[in-house]
Parts: structure tokens; C-alpha cells; sequence
């Protein structure tokens, strides 16, 4: 799944990117639209669990522009696609395009439905690593690309699972056993309460009980019972 997230303080403008992105899409997708910079903005930016193509207007009055916007997600973002919607010259385009590691500039008044159509087309073409954890369970349902997935230990008080993200931390009602059946050859069991990311894994020290993750996060929930699985 992708998610189009976009930012113009133009609400006409805002519906008629959502109508280009309805007429090319055929997987599943969903968009998210912002008029302003806001918490609830700061808050997607910041949950990078998800595949995310941008669409930023430059200039969003207030004195805030996309390239604001920009800043924000790359400070912790370097997967999504940015595609910048403006009215620049191109020498603005050069000096911004290698900073923001941005796929495009497309200004508004010129075939702007061509090009972002055919922007949209060649990222969803571009390979990612897109195999998502997949959970349904009464009024829950989760999606979390198992990349973006560190560890998953057991909660010994709510007896319940606890995945833990980059950004998040999502509780599931399922077991060890059934969760490692829904996940692929990455993860795997290192404590009788506890699945890693092995590709997330920095440091490993079996005397001490601990792995490092490649965020820095510690976390004591290893066991020589299950090295031969983990190094594998």
C-alpha cells in the first residue's frame, strides 16, 4: 500500500490532485491532505511505518513554504518521494531538487495533470521492499511494512504482543508461534519472549543478554537457547 500525502493551502487545488490520483491508481492506496502545518502533519511525517509519496505546494502562505514541509520529513524520512508543486524558475528547481532528494518539480499551470500522472506511475514502478505484517482482529486492523519492524516481545501483563517500530508501538492478541508463521525469513526468535529484525541488528552479546539495534536502542532480551537460529 501507498499513501499520498498532500500539503496545498488551496482546497480546490488539494480536491483535484485527489481526482488525478483516483484516475491512475488501481492498488491499494490512500491519501491523507493537509491545508496548514499542523500537529496532526508533524504526526504523519513522523509515523514512517508507511510507504508515502508527497505532493508539496511551495508556497502555502503564512510565511511556511513546502520546502519547510521538505525539511521536516527528511530529518526523518529518506524512503518517501517528494514532488514539489510550483511556480519557481529552475533555478530554484536545482538548488532544492539535491537537498530534499526531491523526484520532481511541476508547475501548476503547466501540463500539471501529464506530468504528475507520469510521476506517480514511474515511483510506484521503482523497487521497495513493500512485504507488509497484515492484522485483523475485531475493530483492529494494522498494516506495518516488516521493514519498519525492530523487535516484538510479549507483554507478561496484558499477555499480548507488542510491535515495536521506528515511530510506534502497536499491540496484537496473538502468541509467538502464530505471529512468526505471518512473518518472512528476517525475523526471528531470540528469547522465549522476544522476535527480531535480524536485518535491524547491529550488535549482538549473548553474555550480557543484549542486542543493539541500528537506531541504538538496546534491548535485553537475548538467549544463547537461540543463537543457532539468529546467526544464522
Amino acid at each position: 500500500m501507498v499513501r499520498f500525502v498532500i500539503v496545498d493551502d488551496d482546497e480546490k487545488e488539494i480536491i483535484h490532485t485527489e481526482e488525478i490520483i483516483k484516475d491512475i491508481m488501481s492498488n491499494e492506496y490512500e491519501i491523507k491532505s493537509f491545508t496548514k502545518v499542523n500537529a496532526a502533519l508533524k504526526d504523519e511525517i513522523k509515523n514512517t511505518d508507511v510507504r508515502k509519496i508527497y505532493i508539496l505546494d511551495i508556497e502555502l502562505g503564512n510565511k511556511v513554504s513546502g520546502i519547510n514541509v521538505a525539511k521536516l520529513i527528511r530529518d526523518v524520512d529518506f524512503e518517501s518521494e517528494i514532488i514539489f508543486i510550483t511556480n519557481h524558475d529552475k533555478m530554484f528547481e536545482s538548488v532544492h531538487r539535491s537537498i530534499y532528494e526531491v523526484f520532481d518539480f511541476i508547475e501548476k499551470f503547466h501540463d500539471f495533470d501529464k506530468r504528475l500522472k507520469r510521476d506517480i506511475k514511474e515511483i510506484l514502478k521503482r523497487n521497495f521492499d513493500n512485504k507488509m505484517f497484515i492484522y485483523k482482529a475485531n475493530n483492529v486492523e494494522l498494516s506495518v511494512y516488516y521493514r519498519s519492524i525492530l523487535y516484538i516481545y510479549r507483554d507478561t501483563e496484558e499477555r499480548k504482543l507488542v510491535i515495536v517500530t521506528e515511530s510506534n508501538k502497536y499491540i496484537v492478541a496473538l502468541n509467538i508461534k502464530d505471529i512468526l508463521d505471518l512473518l518472512d525469513e528476517r525475523f526471528v526468535q531470540c528469547h522465549r519472549s522476544c522476535i527480531v529484525n535480524k536485518d535491524r541488528i547491529q550488535e549482538k552479546n549473548y553474555k550480557d543478554g543484549y542486542f543493539v539495534l541500528d537506531n541504538g536502542e538496546k534491548v535485553y532480551m537475548l538467549s544463547k537457547k537461540f543463537r543457532g537460529e539468529l546467526d544464522k
